[in-house]
């Protein structure tokens, strides 16, 4: 069986055009475990498989705990009716980039579902990128900088964006002609169990709006798709714990109120969400 590192170089060796130096913009060749531009900017494999393309450390509260709880969730199949829309969102596709991919779970479940083609998933988080090295994808991992993403012109068909940020400037550069956004973000109901639990005396945090983030995506793209998606989830019982742990709702809590709620946790959450999908006009 091959080391993740040795996997990682032969995935590489094939993609290498669709890569491009984030410091200069020149194209990359590979030269051993290293991706060195022709202005010599060199990014190195490491053990893991992963590739770190930022200049310098970037502080993220998406900490390993944090994208442990996620990524149990994911898999728990609580977005089992989004992953199924967002295959039939795709339709056909021969790449994909998972923008701000976590943990990895997401584009690992979608590859369950029939995702073909190569995969890429970048992250801010270090330690989410190293988690994701551990999925059971042929999919290639980076840490990299979402403003400034270490891939080349006109080189993806499908941009994921799942309850992630974005910047439009940088999609329409790597999206080729035809290729697409697909953009996840949450209706006013989402886990409203859980804001209501979290912050019982707070009714602005309680309410989502999502107005702005609509009206960002439907002027910097074409919307050819949109659909809102609302369900109850029932948690597994030994899912309920990691519930309250997998999302920044959890960050402001006051400790005496988390305590309560990990007494009693949530039986059930509401998944409320729109699934968009963009292209480049």
């Amino acid at each position: 069986m091959l080391k993740k590192i040795d996997f990682a170089r032969n995935f590489l060796e094939t993609h290498q055009e669709q890569f491009l130096c984030p410091v200069c913009k020149q194209t990359f060749q590979l030269n051993g475990y290293s991706l060195i531009c022709a202005q010599n900017h060199q990014f190195d494999l490491s053990k893991k498989g992963t590739i770190y393309f930022l200049s310098h450390s970037i502080q993220t509260e998406y900490n390993k705990k944090m994208l442990l709880h996620r990524g149990k969730m994911i898999q728990s199949g609580m977005y089992q009716p989004l992953l199924e829309k967002i295959i039939d969102t795709m339709e056909i596709t021969k790449n994909t980039l998972d923008v701000g991919c976590g943990e990895g779970s997401f584009l690992s479940e979608l590859a369950k579902l029939g995702l073909s083609g190569p995969k890429f998933g970048f992250d801010i988080s270090k330690d989410g990128i190293y988690l994701a090295s551990n999925q059971p994808i042929n999919a290639f991992w980076s840490v990299a900088d979402l403003t400034n993403l270490p891939f080349s012109d006109q080189s993806m068909d499908t941009i994921l964006n799942i309850f992630s940020p974005s910047h439009y400037q940088e999609f329409q550069r790597v999206l080729k002609k035809d290729g697409t956004v697909i953009k996840v973000i949450p209706e006013a109901k989402y886990l409203k169990e859980l804001r209501a639990a979290f912050y019982p005396e707070d009714e602005i945090k309680q309410v989502y709006s999502n107005e702005k983030v609509l009206a960002k995506f439907s002027k910097e793209l074409d919307i050819v798709g949109n659909e809102r998606i609302t369900y109850t989830f029932a948690i597994p019982k030994e899912n309920r714990l990691d519930l309250l742990e997998m999302s920044p709702l959890e960050w402001g809590v006051a400790d005496d109120v988390k305590k309560e709620v990990q007494k009693n946790p949530l039986a059930e959450v509401t998944i409320d969400v729109r699934v968009l999908k963009g292209m480049v006009r």
